[in-house]
């Protein structure tokens, strides 16, 4: 069974960089195995070649158990400690979206209410406080998020999504980075329109009966 989460993962560093949203060895994924450990790529090989005897194994409170885990662990950490339900996390830099905080630091959360299929997919999509990378603020900025939010953007950094699966975070972090495009474009345009007030109210009525996943 851990076999098979660990393929998975595989599968999505593969997936996510040739959807261009890992570059050499940026960002970092992590399944929890059925025996505690978290499984988490290394530091310094890029996904695109992460092998299976590259992979890092580590406790829950850090403790390295073979490998080299990414600096960026503190993050996957602190959210495996804070939901039970999470399984598999990605971070991963997409580019749009990392420029929407870039250039609309003002923003608390991605302009996406205007997009029906994202407010019933995804919900609201937060921008956390930029986090030094490799710093535990990594982790602690985090925390006001969970469990409410499964993808959210990191400030001038990049995306991050948990799941209960890694299909559910790899599909989350590529949703992201349509989801900007749009804006983006839609930006280009004259600018996105919201929805109205009583069309936002049922939507997100209906996310809520839906549940918490991404979809």
């Amino acid at each position: 069974m851990s076999d098979a989460l660990l393929h998975d993962l595989l599968d999505a560093c593969r997936r996510l960089h040739a959807g261009g949203l890992l570059a050499a060895s940026d960002g970092n994924l992590s399944v929890r195995l059925h025996n505690g450990l978290i499984a988490m790529t290394p530091s310094g090989v890029p996904k695109a070649q992460v092998k299976l005897e590259d992979l890092a194994h580590l406790q829950l409170d850090g403790t390295i158990q073979a490998g080299r885990p990414s600096s960026e662990r503190a993050m996957h950490l602190a959210i495996y400690r804070a939901v039970p339900e999470a399984k598999a996390i990605v971070h991963a830099h997409p580019p749009t979206a990392i420029a929407w905080s870039l250039a609309r630091p003002e923003l608390k959360e991605l302009p996406s209410d205007g997009l029906p299929e994202v407010i019933l997919a995804a919900g609201r999509i937060p921008i956390v406080p930029l986090a030094l990378p490799g710093t535990e603020a990594m982790g602690t900025n985090l925390l006001p998020f969970l469990p409410e939010h499964r993808l959210l953007i990191l400030a001038r950094h990049g995306g991050l999504c948990w799941g209960e699966h890694m299909n559910e975070a790899a599909g989350g972090m590529e949703r992201l980075e349509q989801v900007a495009t749009i804006l983006w474009k839609a930006e280009t345009l004259g600018g996105a329109k919201p929805l109205s007030t009583e069309e936002l109210q049922e939507l997100r009525a209906l996310r809520t009966k839906l549940g918490p996943k991404i979809i």
